[in-house]
């Protein structure tokens, strides 16, 4: 641990003004975000007698080697940096939300030429807008359902839409009324885009006037005595009214606001946010965090503002924000709000009324969230740790191996040999960390020399990043160090524990290779599948943990997670290479142009007795290409004649006879070239 003293800079050298501060550890990583009205002010209270400190702030800056800040104008630009460099940097000591599942929202594709409506998670995609989101996918279906027969917008994938154009044939929803069927014409794109803009208006709130509309249309057809038409509105302003029946009136003055509670404890905080729209609650989401900093419900709800409204603009950022406890600069948050959305943003404390005691609606679902996830978590946290410590006494480790990395090689036959690096960090699967290798230095099948590699080149780079630091010194011949930039590295940490897939063998390669490098500081294991022993370098006998080991199931865990992401690398490597193609090997050859050659001359066959100017008859086909194309085709040895496997008779190309009665000029290829005509 660092002493901070030993980086803090001279008063007079921090700027009594508005910005940003970053601390960096020893590697050049940034570990901490935070910004300041005055750098002076606040900087200075890191630099306090530690003793004094909050305990999670002690331990952040004795964690810390160098602090660095950068001024900005004003409060609400430093506001925006912040936000930027907690998301490029991922700190680890910032407080860092993360949703406890995944929502899922309505979609409409407003950025397609036919927009659609649909199910969609995950992150927000450019072109599309949200609403949500919700509890329950079926919540959105239903809702769907009922609107289609008032806004009868695509639904359908692109598949199903481009075959439907294909045939001139509408899908069921088009027969049923539920479709407009732009696929084959009945609506120009123009009016196709004008009902998805209305079935958003409706879904953002603006109901009364969509009501209105269609109640004087059923009346107006009524009084004509188009009783049909009457019936047909009719119930499309039921349906509408059931749709709205979903989502109960909260706030009677057609509000749009969200409304964001926190439940916290010493260690963890849950964020729940009710999304008012029109007076409606229209989505719901949650949040849980670790309080890693030392954070106060303020903090917390100024963090939850940023991760909300970070990426969004226009109408996403409501005109009213409803929170439990004002940011520290309420003003510069408000101007930030208003920013994002371009025009201004209430940021406030409901006092009394509807309002008041919705917000508490939303603690106590906070609450309910928080005792869910302690109650999750309580087991498999204590569990987790027993494997650790149960680990660390059988391996005779220092401590518990808090990061641990599994290798495992994949291959058949001897063919596409692979390996996988797996991260498992406090018992847990890290998979942003995992990393895929293929086997370079040799050919052939050979599981031991294969490790070797592996490892080696996985703790090359780790002594690289060091290099980068300035820990590690340079050999003769190398350029100085690049600057780093405070990025998480991909293999900048190293783990306590490496463990191979195998017996005695693979460890002693992988020992090997550690030693090799001079590296001193990593334990090494391998656990054997077929008796599931633990085995360790230089040691005859292996280490045979009990089956009902907390510490055997997590070895066993890290194992198999390696072994299926090897397995299922090796699988995506070799279906690559079956599928792939004369043309596949052709430099410089793009996927666009490949299925421009091909659709041009039917088959790689006929491509191959092509001329040089036939090829650059293609569009986008240059002469150079087709000069190059032609070339490669030419060195290409032809596969074999295609076998009609019904009769065992070879198929003929259409230089020659028919055989077996074949048509002249039924030219189907080779497998191999039928597989590139796809």
């Amino acid at each position: 641990m660092a002493d901070p003293s030993s980086y803090r800079p001279q008063p007079g050298q921090i700027p009594d003004s508005p910005g940003v501060y970053r601390f960096r550890d020893e590697h050049r990583r940034v570990i901490y975000v935070g910004k300041a009205k005055s750098l002076r002010q606040r900087l200075a209270n890191y630099f306090q007698d530690v003793a004094g400190l909050h305990p999670r702030t002690a331990t952040m800056v004795t964690t810390a080697a160098s602090v660095e800040w950068t001024v900005v104008s004003t409060e609400v630009e430093a506001l925006q940096l912040e936000y930027s460099w907690i998301k490029e940097y991922d700190p680890r000591f910032n407080v860092k939300y993360r949703d406890d599942k995944s929502y899922p929202s309505l979609a409409v594709t407003l950025g397609e030429e036919y927009p659609r409506v649909q199910v969609m998670r995950g992150p927000k995609k450019k072109g599309v807008r949200y609403f949500g989101p919700y509890a329950h996918a079926w919540a959105i279906r239903e809702t769907v359902d009922l609107m289609l027969r008032v806004f009868p917008v695509r639904t359908c994938s692109a598949g199903v839409f481009k075959r439907s154009a294909q045939i001139g044939r509408p899908c069921l929803l088009g027969y049923i009324g539920k479709c407009s069927a732009p696929c084959v014409g009945r609506v120009t794109p123009e009016e196709h885009r004008e009902l998805a803009e209305e079935f958003c208006d409706f879904m953002a709130g603006r109901t009364g006037a969509y009501l209105s509309r269609l109640e004087k249309e059923m009346h107006l057809a009524a009084e004509d005595m188009e009783y049909e038409k009457a019936a047909r509105l009719r119930d499309d302003i039921g349906a509408l009214r059931r749709a709205m029946e979903k989502n109960a009136v909260v706030l009677a003055d057609a509000t749009d606001a969200d409304l964001i509670a926190v439940a916290e404890d010493e260690l963890e905080a849950a964020v729940q946010i009710f999304h008012v729209r029109g007076g409606r609650v229209r989505g719901q989401r949650g949040w849980v965090t670790d309080k890693v900093e030392a954070v106060d419900t303020a903090g917390l709800v100024e963090h939850a503002l940023q991760q909300l409204y970070g990426d969004e603009k226009g109408e996403s950022v409501p005109k009213e924000v409803l929170v439990p406890a004002l940011p520290e600069d309420t003003q510069a948050m408000a101007q930030w709000l208003a920013g994002r959305r371009g025009s201004q943003v209430s940021l406030r404390i409901p006092q009394r009324g509807d309002k008041k005691a919705l917000m508490e609606t939303v603690h106590r679902n906070a609450q309910q969230s928080l005792a869910l996830h302690k109650t999750k978590r309580a087991a498999d946290l204590t569990t987790r740790s027993r494997a650790l410590e149960e680990i660390a006494e059988a391996l005779d480790l220092d401590g518990a191996p808090l990061r641990i990395e599994c290798f495992d090689i994949s291959h058949l036959q001897g063919d596409d040999v692979v390996a996988s690096m797996v991260v498992f960090e406090d018992g847990l699967a890290r998979k942003s960390e995992y990393r895929r290798f293929q086997i370079k230095s040799f050919a052939g099948q050979d599981d031991v020399r294969s490790m070797h590699e592996v490892v080696s080149r996985r703790f090359r780079r780790y002594l690289q990043e060091k290099l980068r630091t300035g820990e590690w010194e340079a050999e003769e011949g190398e350029g100085p160090a690049p600057e780093d930039d405070g990025r998480p590295k991909r293999f900048a940490y190293p783990p306590q524990l490496v463990v191979v897939d195998g017996g005695q063998p693979q460890v002693a390669a992988a020992k090997r290779a550690l030693e090799e490098l001079g590296i001193d500081d990593v334990a090494v294991c391998g656990l054997a599948k077929r008796l599931e022993e633990v085995w360790l370098p230089g040691e005859d006998d292996p280490v045979v943990l009990p089956r009902t080991s907390e510490g055997l199931y997590l070895l066993q865990r890290v194992r198999d997670e390696a072994h299926r992401f090897a397995i299922q690398y090796q699988r995506s490597k070799r279906g690559k290479r079956l599928k792939s193609g004369p043309l596949d090997e052709v430099p410089g050859l793009g996927e666009s142009r490949k299925q421009a050659l091909v659709k041009h001359f039917g088959s790689v066959k006929k491509l191959r007795q092509a001329t040089i100017e036939q090829i650059c008859e293609v569009p986008g086909v240059g002469r150079k290409t087709a000069e190059t194309v032609a070339a490669a085709l030419a060195g290409a040895v032809p596969a074999g004649p295609a076998v009609n496997t019904a009769t065992g008779e070879i198929i003929e190309d259409e230089t020659s006879a028919p055989a077996g009665g074949g048509a002249p000029g039924d030219s189907r290829g080779t497998p191999s070239e039928r597989g590139t005509q796809q």
